[in-house]
């Protein structure tokens, strides 16, 4: 039996919420992964709808098999406007914000980079930001951020993520507009150690309840 296609987008939340939330998945786990679907049900439970979308590259990993490895910035960059094309049309009424893990955040954050940025971003969201690869912090990927000075950006980063952790990003130039949130002794997932006392679980309710506070404020 050939694989089942599956959905566009994956959503959660209130339909009539006043934000919606687009959010696409890291470099190597796809939209459902148990990451993904924890942070969109936490989220969701603040009232903010979710709408969870995958890359090319990942739809046909999934159709296919095999570890296709991601696609190039300007065809990751070309599937996120698409994605938020189709959610604009289907949901008129909200004000969109757009974000993800890692990579997702990312390619997120260099479209509303580009000189024609859809006037649909109302904000973005960046969950474990890849300020660099791991090991490599003069590989840094802030080089768009100063074209990002007038976008609200909430950025959720764990204090021992090897891409960034505390240690290192405050020193970085972030957007004007950026506010940071730590997850106290999270890692690339936002996932604390057992000996921090804290739980996954926890950590990802802090999460949701900071992107709540972030667009009440907006």
């Amino acid at each position: 039996m050939p694989p089942i296609e599956p959905p566009l987008f994956l959503e959660d939340g209130p339909a009539d919420a006043p934000w919606r939330l687009i959010l696409a998945h890291g470099a190597g786990a796809p939209m459902d992964s148990p990451v993904m679907t924890a942070i969109a049900q936490a989220v969701a439970q603040q009232g903010i709808a979710v709408s969870r979308f995958e890359f090319p590259y990942m739809r046909t990993r999934r159709l296919e098999g095999g570890r296709r490895p991601p696609d190039r910035a300007p065809k990751l960059i070309a599937a996120w406007r698409d994605a938020l094309t189709a959610v604009a049309a289907n949901h008129p009424a909200q004000r969109l914000a757009i974000g993800g893990k890692s990579m997702g955040g990312r390619m997120a954050t260099l479209l509303a980079a580009e000189p024609d940025a859809p006037l649909q971003i109302g904000a973005i969201v960046t969950l474990g930001y890849p300020f660099h690869p791991p090991g490599k912090p003069d590989r840094l990927r802030v080089d768009h951020f100063p074209a990002l000075d007038a976008v609200p950006i909430l950025m959720v980063q764990g204090t021992r993520d090897p891409f960034g952790g505390a240690s290192e990003v405050p020193s970085y130039r972030l957007p004007a507009r950026a506010i940071l949130h730590w997850v106290e002794d999270g890692d690339h997932d936002l996932k604390p150690r057992k000996m921090s006392g804290r739980t996954h679980m926890q950590a990802l309710t802090e999460l949701a309840n900071s992107i709540s506070d972030f667009f009440s404020g907006l």
